[in-house]
């Protein structure tokens, strides 16, 4: 009898550790992603792609810390 209930004990305790990366990774917030459209050359863009990042700062937002910009 006090095995079995051990046994319960264990395997609650090791299904709730179990449960808790899930938990963690539940909570995780997906970084948005923000896409960058030109038709010219990267020099061409320059000043303008230096503007839409200070632009995305003043918002709080960080490229690669908590949004992704793609540039195409």
């Amino acid at each position: 009898m006090i095995a079995a209930m051990k046994r319960r004990a264990f395997i609650t305790l090791l299904g709730g550790a179990a449960a808790i990366p899930l938990a963690a990774r539940a909570q995780q917030q997906p970084m948005p992603v923000v896409g960058f459209l030109n038709s010219g050359s990267a020099a061409e863009w320059a000043h303008l792609v230096a503007a839409f990042k200070e632009g995305l700062n003043e918002f709080g937002y960080v490229e690669g810390k908590n949004v992704a910009v793609e540039y195409r």
